[in-house]
């Protein structure tokens, strides 16, 4: 047995007593309570979702296992993994355990190389990626025994279904980014390296003093959980509480990942800047900045990055990605563009009366810092996004198993319903 799996055998029942304790003292306290605005508001802000892997104050931003992120940006994607099933970061024997595990698990099926390259060669790459996700269920070792296994042990099948794909997903992200771009045969992984390393290797692009493998540990750290309300978390999870298997579960989580609203996000940022720089001939100065932001917003636009559904303050995803561009690419036109712009642009939008939070978004800067290691296929980059996000909603997915939590379903009414409702 690894010592992940010894670890949360150890310490998942004294959670479990402790949660039916709480809920069986308190059930009938009400903790939310929903308007009709937020009714018809995509349920924003309703308190209605368990998620113990991490949370997102509005006030201080992503905080993992009670850390803030600020304290564990220097943490490779394993010890996140592991930091987000036990609520502890692994000391050293646990994270070599871990990574021997993994790699162990890194061989992806013939298959799915098979299925990948009989693809239309304009396919999206997100449907490349969900596609090898999806075809690989056969494998889930949830779904073989699950006939023959009691509910006890459906987290740790599900933790052996997730370990299986985050271990696969580099290797078949990155022969997505090299098949669907051209750019030459799959290069195998790595032996001994880590997540990210590995995924920077595969890629294949240009990394002489290791700085891109630097920015992948980061990027797959950084994205990897947002708490439970995000589309792709709850999509995975309301599947996987139907004891979906995590093949299907997370392929339908990161299918809302692929939505222009969530995960493409970080492109649109990039279109944006590179748009500013085209119009000015270059880097532009902070008054041209200031005088493109008020055009786009006058022209009814957003400024792409700016603003976040829950954050009042700027991401401190944003920060750590900013702190990484100014030691490794200070001297990028386009990512100075980005500094400027964080500069000049929160500043222009509190002058916006009905914007609430003019900080910077992770999305801001993260796609300057790929384009400037020379990954500038747009298209890619959810998929970047995807392979960080699925170690949140496997890990999610795990500890929603071992709690027992029960199928997701919300009552909803018809319009007319919610009318006689309000009237009386």
């Amino acid at each position: 047995m690894s010592l992940l799996k010894q670890k949360l055998a150890g310490i998942l029942p004294d959670q479990i007593k402790d949660i039916k304790a709480f809920v069986a003292a308190n059930g009938d306290k009400k903790v939310s309570e929903v308007t009709l605005a937020q009714a018809y508001g995509g349920i924003r802000g309703v308190k209605a979702l368990i998620c113990d892997t991490s949370e997102v104050p509005p006030d201080k931003g992503l905080i993992i296992r009670g850390k803030e992120l600020g304290e564990i940006t220097d943490k490779l994607p394993e010890e996140i993994l592991w930091l987000l099933l036990t609520g502890e970061l692994p000391n050293k024997e646990e994270l070599a355990d871990l990574q021997a595990d993994l790699q162990s698990r890194q061989d992806v099926p013939t298959y799915v190389w098979n299925i990948l390259n009989e693809m239309p060669s304009d396919s999206h790459p997100m449907a490349m990626f969900n596609t090898a996700i999806l075809v690989m269920q056969r494998e889930s070792k949830f779904a073989k025994n699950y006939n023959d296994i009691t509910k006890a042990e459906y987290w740790e099948y599900t933790l052996e279904d997730s370990l299986d794909i985050i271990a696969k997903l580099p290797a078949i992200a990155a022969f997505v980014y090299r098949k669907r771009f051209d750019k030459g045969a799959r290069i195998e992984p790595k032996a001994g390296a880590d997540l990210g390393e590995n995924y920077a290797h595969m890629l294949g692009l240009n990394d002489d003093k290791g700085a891109f493998a630097n920015l992948m540990r980061l990027y797959l750290t950084l994205h990897s959980d947002h708490e439970g309300g995000n589309v792709s978390a709850f999509s995975a999870a309301t599947v996987n509480s139907a004891l979906s298997d995590m093949y299907y579960s997370l392929t339908a989580g990161l299918n809302g990942l692929a939505g222009p609203l969530h995960g493409l996000a970080n492109q649109e940022c990039l279109k944006w800047v590179l748009e500013t720089m085209e119009m000015f001939g270059g880097t532009p100065t902070d008054e041209q900045i200031e005088k493109y932001t008020w055009e786009t917003l006058d022209a009814g636009k957003v400024i792409p990055g700016y603003g976040h559904a829950v954050l009042r303050v700027t991401d401190p995803r944003f920060t750590a990605f900013h702190a990484f561009g100014l030691e490794n690419c200070s001297d990028d036109p386009v990512f100075q563009t980005v500094d400027r712009v964080f500069r000049v642009v929160p500043e222009v939008l509190k002058q916006v009366e009905k914007i609430s939070n003019p900080w910077p978004n992770v999305d801001a800067g993260s796609g300057s810092l790929l384009y400037h290691f020379g990954l500038k296929e747009f298209e890619y980059y959810t998929v970047l996004f995807s392979v960080s996000r699925a170690i949140g909603i496997c890990s999610q997915s795990v500890i929603a198993r071992a709690y027992g939590l029960p199928i997701t379903r919300p009552k909803s009414l018809p319009t007319a319903k919610f009318k006689q409702l309000v009237n009386g």
